[in-house]
């Protein structure tokens, strides 16, 4: 293992640290682990949380800023946050207009956000939790039950925190979160395994002339494994995954202020047709040369091209990774009038900026 820390205990935080030294605009707190917009406190809004597992920046910690996050809560390596740390994030960040947390649909992650949300709408703060589950891959993982949580995300935090940035007050910014997960599909591939560091060695086990199809954030198997196959091939194959997929229904919890509890709703993710227009991430994995991503979207451009699907906004780059590892996924996330006017609007996060 070859990588750029010091010892393996201290890498969140050290990491945490050079955040702090390098962005004096935001406010790092190491105990518990949360990294804030320093003027979250003081804004008349609803404030946007997000967090999981470290390894995957610049998510959640890249896209605290202006017009995106308030506030997002590190994990150790590929685990999930606390809910304390939460739970403290948002009792630093709020101001009285509500609290909105964006989670990954992963158990641990589910289950540590909804812990916080109790918490919070206990004491008075209104806590909503919005899930996310776009990857097409798979119905279950090793991490979740159902769909696990991924590229979607970076769009539904630009996108939602531009709202609250704009006045929205908390029910409306999770009904467009909600619309948001529905409206975004993903998968991913990996030609490599990644390196965690307390464990020292592959996370898991892939020939050189083989590439995983499907693969999860954390290195969990998808639909496939395959020998290597050209670059336009295994676009192909992601990008039909996406659009090929079939209305998703499934079950989500959200919190019931009337009755002070969770109730179950059921939501259904309608299929992409001719005519639709998208914005599309095509997303490197942590060890993916820039270049290569740029090929990916050509493919993936003629794709919809052919089909009658418009790409109107794009990213291209490493904006969800799974630390070293070599591999891209495809994010997909139909948008409208709404959504287009507020992913226009300016964000400055170390990750992520335009218009400021």
């Amino acid at each position: 293992m070859k990588k750029l820390i010091n010892k393996v205990e201290d890498v969140i935080k050290e990491q945490m640290q050079g955040m702090a030294a390098a962005h004096p605009e935001l406010k790092v707190n190491l105990e518990p682990k949360y990294i804030l917009r320093s003027d979250s406190a003081s804004q008349s809004k609803v404030v946007i949380i997000s967090g999981g597992g470290s390894g995957h920046e610049p998510m959640h910690t890249g896209f605290v800023g202006k017009g995106m996050l308030d506030g997002a809560c590190p994990g150790e390596i590929f685990t999930s946050p606390t809910p304390d740390q939460m739970y403290e994030c948002a009792k630093a960040s709020h101001n009285g207009k509500g609290v909105l947390f964006l989670v990954k649909n992963y158990t641990g992650d589910v289950m540590n956000f909804e812990m916080a949300a109790e918490m919070l709408n206990d004491e008075g703060i209104k806590t909503q939790n919005i899930l996310i589950d776009d990857d097409v891959a798979v119905k279950d993982s090793l991490y979740t039950a159902g769909r696990r949580g991924v590229g979607t995300t970076v769009i539904m935090e630009k996108i939602v925190g531009a709202a609250a940035e704009a006045g929205y007050d908390l029910e409306q910014c999770a009904a467009l979160a909600t619309k948001i997960n529905s409206y975004g599909r993903s998968m991913g591939m990996a030609l490599t395994s990644c390196i965690v560091p307390a464990a020292g060695k592959p996370n898991f086990d892939i020939d050189d002339d083989e590439i995983e199809i499907g693969v999860g954030i954390h290195g969990e198997p998808g639909r496939k494994r395959i020998a290597m196959i050209t670059c336009d091939e295994i676009t192909s194959i992601l990008t039909n995954a996406i659009l090929d997929d079939e209305a998703y229904t499934r079950k989500i919890k959200e919190w019931d202020f009337d009755s002070n509890d969770w109730k179950e709703i059921e939501l259904i993710s309608p299929p992409f047709k001719k005519g639709d227009k998208m914005i599309a991430l095509v997303n490197g994995m942590g060890s993916t040369p820039v270049s290569e991503l740029y090929g990916v979207y050509r493919k993936m451009n003629e794709i919809c091209e052919n089909k009658g699907i418009t790409i109107t906004r794009k990213l291209v780059g490493s904006y969800m990774t799974a630390l070293d590892m070599q591999g891209c996924s495809i994010t997909l996330v139909k948008v409208d009038d709404e959504i287009l006017k507020l992913w226009d609007k300016p964000v400055h996060a170390p990750g992520l900026r335009w218009g400021i």
